[in-house]
């Protein structure tokens, strides 16, 4: 059984930065692509962006208009969502996802298999 465990939501004022870890236990998924979704009141969920299995290059939805930056460390099965100059509608519950397979999409949302319980993050203006 995989898990994916989110952390590092909170509240912070527009402008700031912001941290969010995702970490995967139960079986190794660092093989696959993983990626960052969110979803906000009333909107559908929508990538963020996320790391390619096959050259382990991270890229993003142009809508995070290159403030954010995703990073993942194999060794210890984590991936990492650093998102700077945030805007208050970048308020939104963040998913950490896991496809398992080598799919050669990485934005498709039903390609990923695995997901996270989502955090909470609240930019105020």
């Amino acid at each position: 059984q995989v898990r994916l465990v989110e952390s590092g939501g909170g509240l912070v004022q527009a402008g700031g930065s912001l941290r969010l870890s995702c970490a995967a236990s139960g079986r190794t998924v660092s093989r696959y692509t993983m990626g960052w979704f969110r979803q906000a009141p009333g909107k559908e969920r929508e990538w963020v962006g996320a790391v390619f299995w096959r050259d382990r290059t991270p890229y993003y939805s142009d809508l995070m208009e290159g403030r954010f930056t995703i990073s993942r460390d194999d060794d210890k099965n984590t991936m990492t969502l650093q998102m700077n100059s945030l805007k208050p509608e970048d308020t939104a519950v963040y998913y950490c996802a896991s496809q398992a397979d080598f799919y050669p999409d990485y934005v498709r949302r039903d390609l990923y298999a695995y997901w996270g319980q989502g955090t909470q993050v609240t930019v105020s203006s």
